[in-house]
């Protein structure tokens, strides 16, 4: 279930993320995040061939909904967990009213408020092949220079994320 959201961000309700995911997607609560290792490098990670959007697409850490009723920041851990098999410690709110809509190759479209996690990883990733197909440790800025000079290359939320941080580090 993914929690619905009206044009100014307010709960209107609950949907199935299998029947909000389509051509005409509502407005609905995600997030992003991006972790860091203690020399200061961020996870990039590539999707798994079978995700539905954006599939083999290199992208942040990992993404994910909120259940309802479940907050934000505990979303985050769980599906921090659940993609990469991490724990994480110093989650930071770097981008919290970032908002974009997004129409992938196959016509599905992302349409969601996305608040941005800055977070330092507990142990290395351990990733679920279901989610993650493959995944690097790389500087942030040589990210974000690649990010912005090559934007083709990259999922469209890391690109619009990348424009917004001040900040790219944990």
């Amino acid at each position: 279930m993914v929690v619905l959201l009206d044009e100014d961000g307010a709960e209107i309700g609950t949907a199935p993320k299998s029947s909000v995911h389509d051509s005409d997607t509502s407005l609905h609560l995600a997030f992003s995040c991006y972790v860091f290792n203690d020399r200061g490098e961020v996870l990039l990670t590539r999707r798994a061939l079978t995700k539905k959007t954006w599939p083999g697409v290199w992208t942040n850490s990992f993404c994910g909904h909120p259940a309802p009723a479940e907050t934000v920041t505990d979303a985050v851990r769980r599906r921090a967990s659940f993609e990469l098999g991490l724990e994480l410690a110093g989650l930071d709110l770097a981008l919290p009213l970032f908002r974009y809509r997004a129409t992938d190759s196959s016509g599905i479209v992302e349409n969601e408020v996305c608040p941005v996690y800055l977070a330092r990883a507990v142990g290395n990733p351990v990733p679920n092949p279901d989610e993650v197909m493959e995944y690097t440790w790389t500087d942030p800025e040589t990210l974000r220079h690649s990010v912005l000079a090559s934007p083709f290359a990259f999922s469209p939320w890391m690109v619009l994320q990348m424009r917004e941080l001040e900040t790219f580090s944990a």
